[in-house]
């Protein structure tokens, strides 16, 4: 087995001992009879799909990013520490790519240098850890987080045609060095198998554009209007959560909703709090240390009123906006207190803000009473009652009686016998397609859908046409004036720009595209031809009226690239 005249000694030696752990040259190899066996390439197959493995884990891990503070927060609620278990993911997650893509760039180089890929021991053993590390976490994942799988579905509408482009150039760039295996092998069975195998994939791939759907592939005046703003617990990025620093930063935000949780005291004061524990967002622990673990509802409000709710936020850095806050948002922080539901109700007046909210626990065995101090304080604050947006189904019929002019949220999709028609539904983004979001908005419900913080999914809610999102990211949603990318489903011509044949030589033709507009307003951009020298015995191909013929005298075509007629894709 020769060096590849492209390839000089010291670099395929070196690439070598980085793969094999041997120093040891082709010539070397080749007096003592080694040759690349079968095991050999049982282990490169395995380390390919190891690198396969790992890239879909990256891209999971990406995805469950918009949702990876609801993990932090369990973590905290089992184990009391706080962490960014996010920062912890990517970065083992980038270790194992990044480890597994640099061997399988050695071997490449190996095969193409003409080197034996006699992988060492070590490597065999981490990429065995390697894909027993994915396969725990796609498991923990499928039994804690099922939802995320919806997510990740949900996600291929923004990313399937990058994710198609990349993957076609992945294959692109593995032609070569399976073009040198073919060349070197001397099976011939083998050589057609993985030449059929080959073609096949990319004829897979130059079809795939025809099943890529996605609701940003519309005309631009058929896209709705951009989906109003819920403030999840206000704007807990740039504020301690469920204060009213966090209500008036959503505000600036031009959030419309403000969305936070009332508990009510032991003494019958509704406050804002999420969790049934107050020591996640409060000093608690120090100044009640022995009533720490108690539930929120068994403090009274004086209790309560004596209890930091914003110096958490500095110490835990929930988000990493945290540490881009000006002095005096940091300051103003730590003077944050736990808010009384009156309060905020004046605040949210005065903003001209709405607010939505559950009322916890709803398994308390005083819930009623709970109900009912909440409805007393909404009455008694002045508020109109349009611009609060109830939540909580226990007790509901008793709420529209006393207060008809509050609007009712459900937190289910409506049902085929409903008595009395939803006008409406605040549900996880998970749980709703763009097809029953469209039929929803037709039938004139609004659609609220949470927790969205990433532009992507925002993207394509905003092209379903949901109504509003919940977000802990409102600052960046606030920006966005189009989605991410909308693609117009325009029809693609063919514009031929026909130039003279030499005999022998071949003219340059360019085709802008296919005739005809094809499914989702994808065209096969991917399936580019480019046939220079094109010979056929009975007459040559070339390009008139805008279609390619058979021709008896010497001509060609050859086929550039596709391209639209006008722009078809748009960026934000």
């Amino acid at each position: 087995m020769a060096d590849s005249p492209g390839c000089c000694r010291p670099c395929a030696t070196c690439l070598l001992c980085l793969y094999s752990c041997q120093w040891i040259t082709a010539k070397k190899e080749k007096r003592k009879g080694l040759r690349t066996t079968k095991c050999d390439y049982s282990w490169f197959l395995f380390l390919f799909c190891v690198f396969l493995f790992t890239l879909v884990w990256l891209y999971f891990a990406i995805i469950i990013l918009n949702d990876f503070h609801n993990f932090n927060e369990f973590i905290f609620k089992q184990r009391k520490l706080w962490l960014d278990w996010s920062l912890v993911l990517l970065i083992a997650t980038a270790v194992l790519i990044t480890y597994s893509a640099v061997l399988l760039v050695l071997a490449l180089c190996l095969q193409l240098c003409g080197q034996p890929l006699k992988l060492h021991w070590l490597h065999k053993t981490l990429l065995i850890l390697t894909a027993l590390t994915v396969a725990a976490a796609f498991t923990g994942l499928g039994i804690k987080w099922a939802e995320e799988w919806r997510s990740a579905r949900i996600s291929l509408q923004a990313t399937g045609p990058f994710l198609h482009i990349g993957i076609v150039g992945g294959m692109t760039l593995l032609a070569w060095p399976l073009a040198s295996f073919i060349y070197r092998t001397r099976n011939r069975g083998l050589k057609v198998f993985l030449l059929l195998v080959y073609c096949m994939v990319m004829i897979a791939l130059y079809l795939a554009p025809l099943g890529i759907t996605s609701p940003c592939i519309m005309e631009e005046n058929q896209l709705p209007p951009k989906p109003a703003l819920v403030g999840h617990r206000g704007a807990p990025m740039l504020a301690p959560e469920n204060t009213l620093m966090s209500l008036h930063k959503a505000v600036d935000c031009d959030v419309q909703v403000f969305e936070t949780d009332v508990m009510v005291s032991a003494d019958g004061v509704p406050f804002l709090m999420h969790d049934e524990e107050l020591i996640r967002t409060t000093n608690v622990q120090a100044v009640f240390p022995e009533r720490a673990a108690l539930n929120s509802t068994t403090f009274n409000w004086t209790d309560l009123q004596q209890l930091d709710a914003g110096s958490w936020f500095l110490e835990r850095r929930p988000f990493p906006t945290v540490q881009s806050l000006s002095a005096g948002d940091l300051y103003q922080a730590t003077k944050q207190r736990i808010p009384s539901l009156e309060q905020v109700l004046e605040a949210a007046k005065q903003s001209n803000i709405s607010i939505m909210f559950d009322l916890r626990p709803e398994n308390h065995s005083d819930y009623q009473s709970f109900v009912n101090a909440t409805l007393e304080v909404i009455l008694q604050s002045g508020i109109p009652l349009q611009q609060v947006l109830w939540l909580p189904d226990g007790f509901r019929e008793q709420v529209k009686q006393q207060a008809p002019g509050v609007q009712q949220v459900y937190g289910r999709k409506r049902l085929q016998n409903e008595k009395e028609p939803l006008l409406h539904v605040n549900l996880p983004y998970q749980d709703m397609s763009s097809e029953e979001i469209r039929q929803y908005r037709q039938d004139n419900i609004s659609v609220n859908l949470y927790v969205v913080n990433q532009p992507w999914l925002f993207s394509i809610l905003w092209c379903s046409g949901v109504s509003s999102v919940t977000t802990n990211a409102c600052q960046v949603l606030k920006e966005m004036k189009h989605p991410i990318w909308l693609l117009v489903s325009d029809p693609f011509i063919l514009q031929p720009a026909p130039q003279p044949c030499a005999s022998g030589t071949c003219g340059s033709l360019s085709a802008a595209a296919l005739g005809s507009q094809l499914p989702g307003g994808w065209l096969l951009l991917s399936a580019v031809l480019a046939w220079e020298h094109v010979t056929l015995q009975k007459g040559l191909l070339v390009q008139q009226d805008g279609l390619c013929h058979h021709h008896t005298t010497p001509g060609c075509c050859s086929w550039l690239v596709l391209l639209p007629c006008s722009p078809a894709a748009r960026t934000s």
